[in-house]
């Protein structure tokens, strides 16, 4: 079996590298080491969503606890609003079991929990990667400070600019969506006292609103998506006016409520929303992918995060049944194959949903958008909340042990 003597790299230190750390150390016991290339750990300061399949992952892990402590658990269901304010649906962010539920997260919150479950001698931080390459059966690395290492094999957690996925022959142009989003958070005790704890997406005039709590409802994370044709050539983000955010929300086509949330943002940022295709192949010998670095995609469904959190389990399951390091290859190919379908399909997925809370092309039909999302809502706690990624790839496992002594 793979095990302390083998030594795997993950480049990038994000959410999804640092849980990538926590698996392979808890479930394969191979030596990790993390590289990341800025001077410390950290993200921008946004909320982002842990969703009941990730949560579910995180559990296992033994980090939940500490994650949901830091976090802000809503008090119900979330609900889905026409531009008025009008109810739409519910949304039940919970598993069918309501085991988990939507954990509402600031991100550098979240980088701070993953990382105090990691041996921080590992963590490698001033670590640009300037070249990944296969050399015999393992992996050389080089970094732009001029170190360089070599690995019985890497894992790629360097987001949409990767310089790992260019080692398995996939370069992806960016696609950018033609939005726009503002960004952000918010004191909370800026907001009335009866202000609801959960999240409210407010949806018309081809653009949208939401917002949910964060930090033990301390905070509130708002991302407001605007139909944009500014040039991106250069920064895909960068500061913006409160006031270019409410004249995009302000007249009488809008809730009120949501315009007094509006105007009690002191500060935003602008970020231009790019994915990509789903890609071809993640894993070339001893090198593989995981999170944005393999499926980029739109944050319409909050499953960035979390299919990155899935790929770290799925890929510490099937690296734990590697008899020897000349396995590896196989691990990274069965991982493959396993999580490239769910994520191409959630990344198609998260369009789909951005197009209709934007009311764009069929959804510009209201009462079909209305009946989507409502119908949306129980398919999304049973095909994404339900799934188990250490079961799917543990079931995997199996079908492909028959296959080889068939």
């Amino acid at each position: 079996m793979v095990g302390r003597n083998t030594r795997i790299a993950i480049v990038g230190g994000g959410m999804g590298g640092l849980t990538a750390a926590i698996a392979l150390t808890k479930i394969t016991g191979v030596q990790v080491t993390v590289f990341e290339q800025a001077s410390r750990l950290g993200e921008v300061g946004a909320g982002v969503t842990i969703a009941p399949n990730a949560a579910r992952v995180l559990d296992r892990l033994g980090v939940l606890d500490r994650i949901r402590s830091v976090g802000a658990v809503p008090d119900g269901h979330g609900v889905y609003l026409d531009a008025m304010g009008g109810m739409v649906t519910d949304a039940a962010w919970e598993d069918t079991a309501k085991q988990y539920q939507n954990i509402g997260m600031y991100r550098p919150d979240l980088i701070d929990a993953l990382a105090s479950a990691v041996d921080p001698h590992i963590v490698h931080l001033g670590h640009r990667l300037k070249s990944v390459e296969q050399r015999g059966a393992g992996v050389h690395l080089t970094f732009e400070n001029g170190a360089e290492e070599d690995f019985d094999a890497v894992i790629g957690a360097d987001g949409i600019h990767s310089v790992v996925r260019a080692a398995v022959d996939q370069h992806p142009d960016p696609v950018y969506s033609g939005y726009i989003v503002y960004r952000g958070v918010m004191d909370a005790s800026r907001l009335p006292d009866d202000w609801p704890m959960i999240s409210q997406v407010w949806m018309g005039n081809s653009r949208h609103f939401m917002a949910y709590p964060l930090q033990q409802r301390k905070l509130f994370n708002f991302v407001a998506g605007i139909p944009s044709d500014r040039p991106l050539n250069g920064p895909w983000s960068g500061p913006a006016e409160v006031s270019e955010l409410a004249a995009e929300f302000s007249g009488d086509g809008w809730d009120p409520r949501l315009q007094h949330f509006i105007c009690r943002i002191d500060k935003t940022f602008w970020w231009g929303l790019f994915d990509h295709e789903p890609l071809s192949n993640w894993s070339r010998g001893p090198i593989t992918l995981l999170g944005d670095a393999a499926h980029t995609m739109l944050p319409h469904q909050g499953q960035g995060v979390s299919q990155a959190i899935e790929d770290s389990m799925a890929l510490a399951t099937f690296l734990a049944a590697a008899e020897d390091v000349s396995d590896i290859p196989e691990a990274f190919r069965r991982y493959t194959a396993v999580r490239m379908q769910r994520t191409a399909i959630l990344q198609n997925g998260s369009r789909r949903a951005g197009a209709m809370f934007d009311a764009q092309y069929e959804f510009q039909n209201l009462a079909k958008r209305d009946a989507d999302i409502r119908v949306g809502r129980d398919f999304r706690r049973g095909a994404v909340f339900d799934y188990d990624a250490q079961k799917v790839a543990e079931q995997a496992l199996g079908r492909f042990r028959k296959v080889q002594y068939a």
